[in-house]
């Protein structure tokens, strides 16, 4: 069975980060195994979360034991998110690298610093993202946001973030894209790009971006190509934001269909 690590967030009570991803990549086959890098109870949104934040000597010890145990030989995909320090990072990126050299995953970076406008970690966090994770990653997937912050570029349509994107010189998958009344997801490398488009939701839970990056992963893994991939993420997660019951993506209501697409995506290439 193929493992995935992920080095991000776990919230007890919210599908969000490292949590929604596990769930989302056992009811599709993977192995998850989650190194946290913040033990909440539920959404720092809806108030004070409860837990902490790891400490930098519990997180590398976590590491270290996977180390030990052969994960990093085994693992098929590394996949990091948020971040509660810049020590955190650094961390991650001595990992990523121990990695390399024993076994044969695949790198997956979300740049989890901010949205509509704003950093939600802080700066130092934001910039050793940037300058020790990003050129590590075999694959980024920022919103797009994230992607001008990475960038400088201005994102207002898809081919505006197809540009940004093939700035970075490695495979992107930026999503939360405009595109006139509905929403899309780009995806560019060297070689080619695309663009998933569907209708807006009035709202959506949390979660949505660390949902597409686990489940475009998982569709890489199974050896499908960067359109078929994206079809099958980005519709999952459409379908999972229109069967939510308030505000938690239905990951465990919808195990059997999360790798099943939705018939609200449309894929086109770009240019």
């Amino acid at each position: 069975m193929p493992v995935a690590l992920i080095l991000s967030s776990y919230v007890a009570a919210s599908r969000v980060g490292g949590m929604v991803q596990a769930l989302a990549l056992a009811a599709l086959g993977i192995e998850p195994v989650l190194a946290p890098t913040v033990l909440f109870g539920r959404h720092p949104g809806r108030g004070a979360p409860g837990g902490a934040a790891v400490s930098i000597e519990v997180f590398d010890g976590v590491l270290a034991g996977l180390e030990a145990d052969g994960i990093f030989a085994r693992a098929d995909a590394v996949i990091t998110g948020y971040f509660a320090s810049a020590a955190q990072v650094r961390s991650a990126a001595r990992a990523i690298d121990v990695v390399r050299t024993a076994g044969k995953a695949r790198v997956v970076v979300d740049p989890v610093m901010g949205d509509a406008g704003r950093l939600y970690v802080s700066a130092d966090v934001a910039a050793a993202i940037t300058n020790e994770l990003v050129p590590r990653a075999d694959l980024l997937t920022p919103n797009a946001w994230e992607l001008e912050r990475l960038t400088g570029k201005s994102i207002g349509d898809p081919t505006s973030a197809r540009r940004a994107a093939t700035a970075l010189g490695k495979p992107v998958l930026v999503s939360s894209v405009p595109c006139g009344d509905e929403i899309g997801v780009v995806y560019a490398d060297a070689d080619s790009a695309w663009l998933a488009r569907h209708p807006r939701a009035a709202t959506a839970p949390n979660g949505t971006g660390d949902l597409l990056t686990v489940l475009f992963t998982v569709a890489l893994i199974e050896g499908l190509s960067p359109e078929q991939a994206m079809a099958r993420a980005v519709g999952g997660v459409a379908q999972a934001v229109l069967e939510a019951v308030g505000d938690e993506l239905p990951i465990v209501a919808m195990r059997e269909r999360l790798g099943r697409g939705s018939p609200t995506v449309r894929v086109e290439r770009l240019g």
